[in-house]
């Protein structure tokens, strides 16, 4: 049951995340802090909780990127920008993003918020470093709305840094993850390929290690023990993820639920994230 509502909790509040990712405005944050591009603003907002980082650090706590594509961003992205620059900008960029797609979100926040609160401060922070870095940046934001999304974020890195475990225990690397989660039809396969910067001969050698362990078949479709491994990460990491609920009540989290149905819903409509997206979520929460 508890992995099930991790989850829900997952299905609900990614979405508000995803705000810093799809919202137009948003994905100009980069640009606007005189970074060259999407990609070099994202790697230095999401790894800017880690401070000024190389390109190992942030391409070992992210998991899925090809190096070379984490490399030309990082450590050049701190010539134009700071660490605390990077995050003050990603946080007010993503509460004026949900301001425009949920109206009436400030009233929800502190609401909302309260278990959110509980669960980052009482979750763990061993081997989790992207939880542990975004984990004390909520408290240090005082608009109501920026504090929700940073809370989002810390409920989603620690989900992430989760996965990763569950991935390594499995012994997937990051390259083969995409690709088995292309074959089972959870992401689309050329978007995560050339988003995350593999090569075609990268991403076919992956094939190749995953067929030679039964997991694809020769078209790079998932065979039965592919989806098998597949849905084995996913249970894993929900209960790993469950870990957020043990300070909140399941008639707290349930209310919880309940309220960030609306905004989830709006969120959907405005296309965050779309149908397709990179980052698994189904096209429907429910």
């Amino acid at each position: 049951m508890t992995s099930t509502l991790a989850r829900a909790l997952w299905l609900r509040t990614e979405p508000l995340h995803a705000v810093v990712y799809f919202d137009p405005e948003c994905r100009g944050l980069g640009r606007a802090m005189g970074l060259k591009g999407f990609w070099m603003g994202y790697f230095a907002m999401r790894v800017g909780p880690l401070g000024p980082v190389g390109a190992a650090i942030a391409g070992s706590v992210l998991g899925a990127f090809a190096p070379r594509s984490v490399e030309r961003s990082l450590p050049a992205a701190w010539e134009a920008v700071t660490p605390e620059r990077a995050l003050a900008e990603r946080a007010r960029g993503a509460a004026a993003a949900l301001r425009r797609a949920v109206p009436g979100i400030d009233a929800l926040a502190g609401e909302l918020a309260a278990p959110m609160a509980a669960m980052v401060a009482d979750a763990p922070t061993l081997a989790r470093p992207l939880f542990a870095a975004n984990q004390p940046l909520a408290e240090r934001i005082a608009d109501p709305v920026e504090r929700l999304w940073q809370l989002t974020t810390g409920l989603r890195e620690f989900r992430g840094d989760a996965h990763l475990a569950a991935l390594a225990d499995r012994e997937l690397d990051g390259l083969e993850s995409l690709v088995l989660a292309a074959a089972t039809g959870r992401v689309p396969a050329e978007t995560m390929r050339t988003d995350r910067g593999w090569t075609e001969d990268e991403w076919a050698a992956a094939a190749e290690r995953l067929r030679a362990r039964g997991l694809v078949d020769a078209d790079a479709q998932a065979t039965v023990g592919g989806r098998e491994l597949r849905q084995a990460v996913e249970d894993a990491t929900d209960r790993l993820a469950a870990r957020l609920l043990r300070p909140v009540t399941a008639e707290a989290t349930d209310r919880l639920l309940d309220g960030l149905a609306e905004p989830v819903a709006r969120l959907r409509a405005a296309g965050v994230p779309p149908r397709a997206n990179p980052i698994g979520l189904p096209p429907r929460q429910d």
